[in-house]
């Protein structure tokens, strides 16, 4: 009977430190309109949180961040961003995670006007009143708390990569 729940609390316990932020995984970033812009996947690599774009409404993939700077302080991969096409490049990088669901102290480039902002990322989940899906806070931050919150919605890996 002991080794049975010793084995119940391992099996506890290795679901409850390698489950998934729920901030992980596929979302449409949606404009202050409603319109959705891009499909992302949210992912950690070494308890850091990325997100790259997988699809850009009205443009295709292969499409350059010409916009951009040549380099950014912490992006994390080599090579002139400028080069770099919109999918699968990760704009979003560096943010540590706060809490479950909240995650901090990171950068978001916007790859159409070249600008970086420190980023926030929420999980908010679905209360049947102020937020009817689960959705994803993406903050963007000039400093001091001055900035602004897009919601972002729960995807498929198929929707998120099929914006054209």
């Amino acid at each position: 009977m002991r080794k049975l729940l010793f084995i119940f609390c391992i099996g506890f316990l290795a679901e409850t430190v390698f489950a998934a932020d729920p901030v992980e995984g596929f979302w449409l970033s949606v404009d202050e309109t409603q319109k959705t812009t891009a499909g992302w996947e949210i992912y950690q690599t070494n308890g850091v949180l990325f997100g790259k774009m997988l699809s850009v409404a009205g443009f295709p993939p292969t499409l350059k961040a010409v916009t951009c700077k040549s380099s950014y302080e912490g992006f994390p991969i080599p090579g002139d961003v400028r080069e770099m096409p919109l999918a699968g490049t990760p704009w979003i990088f560096g943010l540590k995670r706060d809490g479950e669901g909240a995650w901090s102290r990171g950068n978001i480039i916007d790859p159409e006007s070249g600008k970086m902002y420190k980023c926030k990322i929420t999980f908010r989940k679905a209360d049947g009143k102020k937020y009817k899906t689960d959705v994803l806070e993406m903050r963007g931050e000039i400093g001091f708390g001055i900035g602004r919150s897009q919601f972002w919605n729960r995807a498929t890996k198929d929707a998120a990569s099929a914006l054209r």
